[in-house]
């Protein structure tokens, strides 16, 4: 947040069920998270910029792209999937995940870091014992047990394969090689599908790229790069 807001203007939202947004809210479908995207864009006022995707909200991005393309000056995203872990159809991985997912419900929030601290090396496999404690702390904080099962479930039937074709804005997609939570394959599959989009493999295996490692300061410089081409500034 900081180093994007360094020489930008960055606005940044909490998804519904989770931090300072309203928790257990009934509707998380994938409809209604592109619907809170353009409820935010209106708030601000913004009448052209850059979008940012991280993660699940890859997919939101490329869903708003395509209905206000007038307003997007060009896409960066990051460690996106096009289709959730259930939509990509592999029985291995929707067991691990459904297996997850059932832990997260009996064991998040609760006083044991045990299952926090295996959830947060998938996520970092990079993290130091500060990390560690920081988002420990971070996933006690801001979501429930029974709103992160009820995501984690919403996110894995996310399918925008057939959306890719119809983007029509500057797009850059960046992806840690090693990422375990979202394969790298999924991010070239995304930027190959997105007519003239650019893919930039990143030497990390952290989901969550941290500072200080020089995939996080290679972000940085590709971002800053591109706002600067597709905006003129």
């Amino acid at each position: 947040m900081r180093e994007l807001s360094r020489h930008n203007r960055l606005v940044r939202y909490d998804q519904r069920c989770n931090g300072l947004s309203q928790r257990h809210v009934i509707d998380i479908s994938f409809e209604t998270m592109v619907s809170d995207l353009e409820c935010v864009v209106e708030a601000t006022g913004l009448d052209r910029f850059t979008l940012l995707g991280l993660s699940q909200s890859c997919a939101v991005s490329i869903a708003y792209a395509i209905r206000h393309p007038k307003r997007v000056s060009g896409m960066v995203l990051y460690g996106g999937y096009v289709k959730g872990w259930r939509a990509r159809g592999d029985a291995g991985e929707i067991a691990t995940r459904e297996a997850v997912a059932t832990l997260m419900r009996e064991n998040w929030g609760k006083p044991n870091p045990m299952f926090r601290q295996a959830f947060c090396s998938m996520f970092i496999p990079g993290a130091t014992h500060e990390h560690f404690a920081w988002m420990d702390d971070l996933m006690l904080r801001t979501v429930s047990p029974d709103d992160a099962w009820r995501l984690q479930n919403s996110f894995s039937m996310i399918d925008v394969s057939g959306l890719l074709e119809k983007v029509r804005v500057p797009t850059l997609v960046l992806h840690a090689r090693d990422d375990n939570v979202a394969p790298v394959e999924s991010g070239r599959t995304m930027a190959a599908g997105i007519p003239g989009a650019r893919f930039i493999e990143l030497d990390s295996q952290n989901h969550i790229l941290l500072e200080g490692e020089p995939a996080f300061e290679e972000f940085i410089d590709h971002v800053r790069a591109f706002i600067a081409e597709t905006t003129g500034s």
